[in-house]
């Protein structure tokens, strides 16, 4: 091996809930550089989702996250001019960062509510509760990958 592992960079927690997910979600909101207007998205999501089940909303963000997060998915491999989708386990790190990825996609093309504060409190509800579209697209990745376990002896 000639070059050295890129080193993976620390994110610091958030100011309000001192919370490392929060931040990587904040992150992943974040547009053209805008963090304040990320901030505010995702405080008013999580004041939202507060009032209406009054549990901390930091735990109803994180079993969100929880649910959302596929377990195995498809990757191509090409054998012998052949591409085949070969089921393979998610790491740790990209399991939360599909689940951020999906819950924040499927909240921008929800119709309920003006601002994306409110689709983004209706999707981490749906979310936590099991439904919502980010939950249809882990079933559908793990569905996936179920349907090509008779490729998983190409597993690398």
């Amino acid at each position: 091996m000639r070059k050295k592992r890129s080193t993976r960079r620390r994110i610091a927690p958030d100011p309000k809930f001192n919370d490392i997910m929060v931040a990587r979600f904040i992150n992943n909101i974040l547009k053209d550089g805008k963090k304040a207007t990320a901030r505010g998205i995702m405080y008013d999501a999580l004041a939202t989702i507060g009032t209406k089940t009054e549990k901390n909303p930091v735990d109803v963000f994180r079993k969100a996250v929880e649910n959302a997060s596929p377990l195995i998915e498809v990757r191509a491999r090409r054998v012998g001019g052949a591409t085949y989708q070969v089921p393979t386990e998610v790491r740790p790190e990209r399991r939360t960062a599909l689940a951020i990825r999906w819950l924040i996609s499927n909240a921008k093309e929800r119709s309920e509510g003006k601002s994306m504060s409110q689709k983004l409190a209706a999707e981490l509800l749906a979310a936590s509760a099991g439904d919502g579209g980010a939950i249809k697209k882990k079933d559908d990745v793990h569905r996936m990958a179920e349907a090509n376990k008779a490729f998983a002896h190409f597993r690398w």
